[in-house]
């Protein structure tokens, strides 16, 4: 008997669901990406570094709120020392910053999240 295997959701595909769940739940309510991540060429990475690209910034920014989401593979997706680095920063000046292992742990952090901190 064959074993067919369940593909994991890309991350790509988890946060395209979460955006598009957050803006039809939170209308009005600004969420935007980050296009850090991908594959570039080395001329197009070292301008987008000349530029300010910074590694490990989260992928979303909700800045109503002040909050960072960092999105994940279900499983397997893991954050980066940069990314560690990156998010440790940002709370300490202020910031929340949530890590979505993909859409619905991202949604339940959300529903979760107090606005007013």
């Amino acid at each position: 008997m064959a074993t067919i295997k369940k593909k994991i959701p890309s991350e790509h595909y988890e946060q395209a669901l979460f955006v598009q769940w957050f803006r039809r739940t939170y209308p009005g309510v600004l969420i935007h990406s980050i296009p850090n991540g991908g594959h570039r060429s080395k001329s197009t990475a070292a301008a987008l570094k000349v530029e300010g690209t910074v590694a490990g910034i989260p992928d979303l920014f909700i800045p109503a709120w002040k909050l960072w989401v960092e999105m994940k593979c279900t499983k397997g997706g893991v954050v980066s020392p940069d990314q560690k680095n990156i998010i440790a920063y940002l709370e300490s000046v202020g910031y929340q910053v949530i890590v979505g292992k993909g859409f619905l742990h991202a949604k339940e952090q959300i529903e979760q999240f107090d606005i007013k901190k």
